[in-house]
């Protein structure tokens, strides 16, 4: 009697676990959670800086965590500074020359040169005086021919002067062409945009963190010539916590863009998520989350969005994912 007491009390638990378990999903019931597994991904970034230079200093170390926008590391910044005293003066230049081509000729010298042409006219009447009387010399002999066209050459230079100081004094009254204002110009916004991109420069001395993270790596250390676009420091970006995850194709139809998730570790430690991207295309079973029996299985590669305010999961990690009861 008391075994038979045993068996019976034996079979009810039996009975009562198999429909707790096909109730809870164990055996594939209506009220299945499917499961699947991925990875927290590893999400790093290599800082440098846009410009070349000498590190001056760097102001985290391995393992720091760090907030958007932290300072981490700078250049020394005197050559910078040089050149940007350089591009200053060149507009002071520019400016200088702009103004004085836009304002045209001072009167004063538009004066100098009425004196000039006044002097070059003197002195060609004087010229032509003397190749006058020296020629009626050479009519009666008194002098060579030699002395007769020295006198007609100063006579056509004083003319040419004439000219030239006529010439000079037009220009003066027209003032500045229109072209070389322009050509000022040209040369004025020339040196203020080289004086806008030292500016940047100088501002890209200084390294900032983009987004919250922890410091990975010191890959160079203060003195290092640096070029631009060299790695300077490696940044692990902690936050927002995404994990790749793959689904197979008979579970797509139960997930969806925004659908709320359970992400669990290895460990029994569990966080709250959200689908963010569902992949387009199918792709074999990676390596890092297949099964014996999934290694041929086509799936789906999906992106989980993880609130771990803390910053409990570690990049690479292994996890499973509860997508929740079937619809």
């Amino acid at each position: 009697m008391k075994r038979r007491i045993v068996r019976l009390v034996l079979i009810a638990l039996l009975i009562a676990g198999a429909i707790y378990g096909w109730r809870s999903g164990w055996f594939g019931g209506e009220d299945a959670r499917p499961v699947i597994g991925g990875n927290v991904e590893v999400r790093e970034v290599q800082l440098a800086f846009r410009v070349g230079g000498r590190i001056a200093t760097i102001l985290v170390e391995e393992g720091d965590p760090v907030v958007p926008g932290q300072l981490l590391a700078r250049l020394d910044t005197a050559p910078f500074a040089d050149a940007m005293a350089s591009a200053r003066a060149e507009i002071t230049v520019a400016d200088a020359a702009l103004v004085r081509q836009r304002n045209g000729n001072r009167p004063q010298e538009i004066a100098e040169a009425g004196a000039a042409l006044r002097a070059a006219e003197a002195v060609a009447v004087n010229a032509d005086k003397e190749f006058a009387r020296v020629n009626d010399l050479a009519a009666k002999g008194f002098v060579s021919a030699a002395r007769v066209d020295a006198a007609r050459a100063a006579k056509d230079g004083a003319r040419a002067g004439i000219d030239e100081a006529k010439a000079k004094l037009s220009l003066l009254r027209e003032g500045t062409r229109g072209d070389d204002i322009a050509q000022s110009a040209a040369s004025r916004d020339a040196a203020q945009a080289r004086q806008r991109r030292m500016v940047t420069d100088m501002a890209d001395t200084q390294l900032f963190a983009p987004s919250a993270g922890v410091v990975q790596t010191r890959v160079q250390e203060p003195g290092a010539i640096v070029a631009a676009g060299e790695p300077v420091v490696a940044l692990a970006m902690t936050q927002p916590v995404r994990v790749r995850a793959y689904v197979p194709e008979p579970l797509l139809g139960r997930i969806k863009p925004g659908q709320p998730v359970r992400v669990v570790t290895d460990g029994g430690k569990s966080w709250t998520g959200r689908i963010g991207n569902i992949s387009p295309t199918a792709e074999f079973t990676p390596r890092t989350v297949e099964t014996e029996s999934q290694r041929a299985d086509l799936v789906y590669r999906i992106r989980i969005i993880v609130d771990d305010p803390k910053g409990e999961l570690r990049q690479g990690q292994p996890i499973t994912v509860d997508l929740g009861k079937r619809p």
